[in-house]
């Protein structure tokens, strides 16, 4: 990482840890709060609005880089918040999924024919946006997955792509000061969304215009944790007949509190995951295209052997899918 990453970095940290209380202020006021219920883990209301605190944060690394990237990001912020706000239904949420896959499209295109790149940037984003809420489930979970996936980022990557990754990791860090247990303040949708659009982003970097083929693929990697977590929820939900974008609570974090696990525990196992796989790749970065696909062969079948490992833990705790 170099010494303008750095910077960029600790200037984010101090933006969103000087901005978290003022959310925490305003949630109250607005009433966006997260209430206890049948799908949360918290025992009284906690303040949603996180993510209006991160992307404080964030744009300093995007727009010494690259300013026009974040519209994008304010679009899937805005979203993010007005579901937050209003609960929006589950279709209006895919759709508007969508619309901002849509605009990561088109503001950050990818060294591929449109016909094939634009539906893939697209497609990652709708799994990566509910790959993060779906991580959202527990004090620090998402805010330290993604840690350390921007982290990975902003060794990955040079230029615009670097300083928006080493920006993201700086307000997570900020961030995770209030989010760990008891937590203060929740990302919401605003910071779930945020999230996938930047982990979108950060992946257009990665594949774009005069970038090294090997550095796309290397990228993959880092995002393995929640692609698994959506490709478990698509699995588990239909063994069950449910609905695909209907809520649950047995999400394999949420098994692993069933089965005697802490919370914290749990949240720990994800983030060791998600560390274990950035080292990885931070560390064998130069090596050779063939290095870049082997990784991501093994992330995938270790994601697999999870996913198998997950359903019987399902099918042994009984827990409602």
């Amino acid at each position: 990482m170099t010494t303008e990453a750095l910077l960029v970095a600790i200037a984010a940290l101090a933006a969103t840890a000087a901005m978290v209380p003022v959310c925490i202020v305003i949630a109250h006021r607005w009433d966006v709060m997260d209430r206890p219920g049948q799908l949360k883990t918290q025992e009284a209301p906690v303040p949603y609005l996180g993510g209006i605190a991160v992307f404080a944060g964030l744009t300093i690394g995007v727009c010494v880089g690259r300013p026009i990237a974040l519209v994008p990001l304010a679009v899937a912020l805005t979203v993010g918040v007005t579901d937050d706000r209003f609960d929006l239904p589950a279709p209006a949420r895919l759709l508007a999924q969508l619309g901002v896959g849509v605009v990561i499209a088109v503001v950050q295109p990818v060294h591929l024919p449109a016909w094939i790149g634009i539906p893939l940037v697209i497609a990652a984003t709708v799994v990566l946006i509910n790959g993060f809420n779906f991580l959202d489930g527990l004090d620090m979970l998402a805010g330290g997955v993604s840690t350390a996936a921007s982290v990975g980022f902003a060794f990955v990557l040079s230029g615009p792509g670097r300083l928006a990754a080493a920006s993201l990791a700086g307000a997570l860090v900020a961030f995770l000061l209030y989010n760990r247990p008891p937590a203060r303040i929740y990302l919401g949708d605003g910071g779930s969304y945020l999230i996938g659009a930047s982990m979108t982003v950060l992946l257009t970097y990665a594949w774009g215009v005069g970038v090294s083929a090997k550095t796309g693929v290397f990228a993959l990697a880092l995002l393995v944790v929640p692609v698994a977590e959506v490709a478990c929820a698509v699995v588990r939900r239909r063994r069950s007949a449910r609905s695909l974008l209907a809520g649950d609570r047995a999400h394999p974090y949420d098994l692993l509190v069933a089965r005697g696990w802490t919370r914290i525990a749990a949240s720990a196992s994800y983030i060791a995951v998600e560390v274990a796989v950035a080292i990885v790749v931070v560390v064998l970065r130069h090596g050779s295209m063939a290095v870049a696909i082997g990784i991501d062969l093994a992330v995938t079948l270790a994601a697999l052997v999870g996913a198998a490992l997950v359903g019987g833990l399902h099918d042994a705790t009984g827990t409602s899918a």
